[in-house]
C-alpha cells in the first residue's frame, strides 16, 4: 500500500497569492504534476490540514480542481486554516466524514487502517486534543487492536524548537502520547502545520511532519527566531506498507532548488 501525503496546502481563490507572494495553486499544480508520473501509482492520498488559505467554500472546490487529475482516493483532516463546515461539505460525496461534531474518521478499506484526527480550534493558529477526542481516539484504537493503524492529524504532538510554531502547536500532548502508549498497532502518526520534515517519537510511536508543496517554515531554532517563512524546495511524503513495515520518503520537488532559497515573514498562524 502506497500512501501519498500533501499538506499545507493554503489554496486561495484562482489568482490570488498566499502572504501576497506565495503562488499556492501553481506549486501545487506542479506537484500534481510530479504525482502522475510516479510508477508505482499511491493508492490513497492523505491531506494532513491547513487545504486551503481562509476556509471558504469557493477555496475548496479551487483545491479539488487542481487535485483532480490524480484518481487515488483522497482522505483529509482539518488544520487551523479550515473551516470544518465548509470542509465537510467539499467532501460530502467521498463519504468518510462524519455528518456533524469533529471530523474523525477511521477507514478500514486498506491494508493499513487509516485514522483521521481533528485538532482544529476555530479562529486559533493552535490545535486540541481535548478529553473528547482522546477519548475517541482511544476508543476507535481499541476496536481493532490487531490491525496495524496509521493516524493522520495537522498539528504534531511535540514541541520542535521552532518557537513561533510552538506557540500554535499542539494542547493535549500529554494526552496522546498516553494513548499511542496502549496501542502498539500504530505504526506512525502523520501531521502537517511545520510545512517542513521533522521527526520525534511520541508514547512508543513514531510521528513525521510533512514538507508543504508550497513554502516552507523557516528552520531558525533560536528562542527569539521570528515567524517567517521560506520558498525552499518545495515537497510531499511517500508512506510505503509492504512486508509488515511501513517505510517513509520525503521527495523533493524539481521546480525549485537551493539557489532559489529567500524568506520572508509570516503571520503568527502559519
Amino acid at each position: 500500500m502506497l500512501i501519498l501525503q500533501i499538506t499545507d496546502t493554503h489554496i486561495k481563490l484562482p489568482g490570488k497569492l498566499a502572504y501576497k507572494r506565495v503562488d499556492t495553486a501553481s506549486m501545487l499544480r506542479a506537484c500534481v504534476g510530479e504525482v502522475s508520473k510516479l510508477d508505482p501509482k499511491p493508492d490513497v492520498i492523505a491531506l494532513t490540514g491547513d487545504l486551503v488559505d481562509l476556509g471558504r467554500p469557493e477555496e475548496y472546490a479551487h483545491l479539488k480542481s487542481i487535485l483532480a487529475p490524480l484518481k487515488a482516493p483522497i482522505y483529509a483532516i482539518p488544520g487551523n486554516h479550515d473551516e470544518r463546515d465548509a470542509m465537510r461539505e467539499a467532501f460530502r460525496a467521498e463519504g468518510y466524514l462524519p455528518d456533524g461534531g469533529f471530523l474523525h474518521y477511521a477507514v478500514e478499506d486498506w491494508p493499513l487502517r487509516l485514522i483521521g484526527l481533528d485538532t482544529l480550534i476555530p479562529m486559533q493558529g493552535g490545535g486540541e486534543l481535548c478529553g473528547e477526542r482522546l477519548d475517541w481516539l482511544d476508543m476507535t484504537l481499541a476496536q481493532k487492536p490487531s490491525v496495524p493503524t496509521v493516524v493522520m492529524m495537522h498539528h504534531p504532538p511535540f514541541p520542535t524548537a521552532i518557537q513561533h510554531m510552538d506557540k500554535i502547536g499542539l494542547k493535549g500532548r500529554e494526552g496522546f502520547a498516553a494513548v499511542m502508549a496502549k496501542h502498539p498497532q500504530v505504526q506512525a502518526v502523520l501531521c502537517g502545520h511545520l510545512h517542513r520534515t521533522i521527526q520525534a517519537v511520541v508514547g512508543g510511536r513514531r510521528v513525521t511532519t510533512c514538507p508543504s508543496p508550497a513554502h516552507q517554515v523557516a528552520l531558525d531554532l533560536r528562542p527569539d527566531g521570528p515567524s517567517a517563512f521560506r520558498l525552499e524546495p518545495p515537497g510531499y511524503m511517500l508512506h510505503l506498507w509492504r512486508d509488515g513495515a511501513l517505510v517513509s520518503q520525503d521527495r523533493k520537488s524539481t521546480r525549485l532548488n537551493s539557489s532559489h532559497v529567500s524568506e520572508s515573514r509570516m503571520p503568527s498562524s502559519a
